[in-house]
């Protein structure tokens, strides 16, 4: 189907507005996008006062530091800002992302055991690419959708992500749980058993502090556990195994990198535990857009063969 480029309201989006609101977006500065453009200040700000005509909406509000998008902009520029890519691509046929020459950040969204798992090897592959930078923020399942939707994120890695009709979600690795303890503070034998996993304390990872999927195990068994302390982070608990003598059970695609830095053991826990898929997700506008395309498939290659889309598995627990 072919757009109608001479309808009414197609014609009162002046490309160079939406150039305008781009920059806007990525400066976050009126002054700042004026300089980027190479426009006056004055110029900028009327611009600014035809896109709010066109949207209907302030679309950037005043702060201390330069401007704020509204809600209307976040949502404006998950369409315009891969629309305005492929239309420069066309222009200038760099339709095609090239990470040797490019200057692009990426941000993503995933919690830290993903991190530990993870970034290592994006870093490393990024390491000869001086224009390229790899920016993380804290995300998990529940969160990613909304941190995409609001362009504060360009790709979200979770266990089995909750989402919705906007956005795409590819399946990456498949991973477990895994026991960690210090073995200079708890000379444990391995495989470790029921009887020494009880016998000794545990450090809680848990949004709410309260249990995890160890606690809704072991009460299945008429079973408890002594729990230490928690915390909410992964890299918290490993950390912590240094000078604690206890044992945590957390995802196993964190656990042999803790284990591996802080000299920890790692073993399967003595009761059988569920496996989980881990996928990543991104706006559906996004899609097409050759950065991210390469993005998804560095992270493919980061965790291995290429891996076909599946079913999503249960998302990880509070261990």
């Amino acid at each position: 189907m072919m757009i109608d480029i001479y309808g009414n309201e197609f014609r009162k989006a002046d490309l160079n507005l939406l150039v305008v609101f781009a920059a806007l977006l990525r400066e976050g500065s009126v002054t700042r996008a004026a300089t980027s453009l190479h426009l006056s200040q004055g110029a900028v700000s009327a611009a600014l006062g035809r896109l709010r005509r066109l949207f209907d909406d302030p679309l950037f509000t005043r702060t201390r530091t330069g401007v704020e998008p509204t809600r209307r902009a976040l949502e404006l520029a998950r369409s315009i800002e891969p629309a305005l890519g492929l239309i420069h691509g066309a222009v200038t046929g760099r339709d095609r992302f090239d990470p040797a020459t490019a200057r692009h950040t990426f941000t993503l969204g995933m919690s830290d055991d993903l991190e530990a798992a993870l970034l290592p090897r994006l870093l490393a592959a990024t390491t000869g690419l001086p224009g390229i930078r790899i920016a993380v923020r804290q995300a998990n399942r529940n969160t990613v959708a909304g941190m995409l939707d609001r362009g504060e994120i360009d790709l979200g890695i979770a266990a089995a992500p909750a989402h919705g009709p906007d956005h795409r979600t590819r399946r990456l690795f498949t991973s477990g749980y895994t026991c960690l303890f210090n073995p200079r503070l708890l000379p444990l034998p391995t495989p470790l058993d029921l009887a020494d996993y009880l016998a000794h304390p545990h450090l809680l990872i848990s949004y709410d502090g309260r249990r995890g999927i160890v606690d809704d195990l072991l009460e299945a068994r008429g079973l408890t556990r002594r729990v230490l302390a928690s915390t909410t982070h992964f890299t918290g608990a490993a950390l912590h195994l240094t000078t604690v003598p206890a044992l945590t059970t957390l995802p196993t695609h964190a656990a042999g990198v803790y284990a591996t830095a802080l000299a920890l053991t790692a073993t399967a826990p003595p009761l059988p535990m569920p496996s989980y898929t881990v996928s990543t997700i991104w706006h559906t506008t996004l899609t097409e857009d050759p950065a991210h395309t390469w993005l998804r498939g560095l992270l493919d290659e980061a965790d291995g063969p290429e891996r076909t889309t599946a079913p999503a598995a249960p998302d990880s627990s509070p261990t």
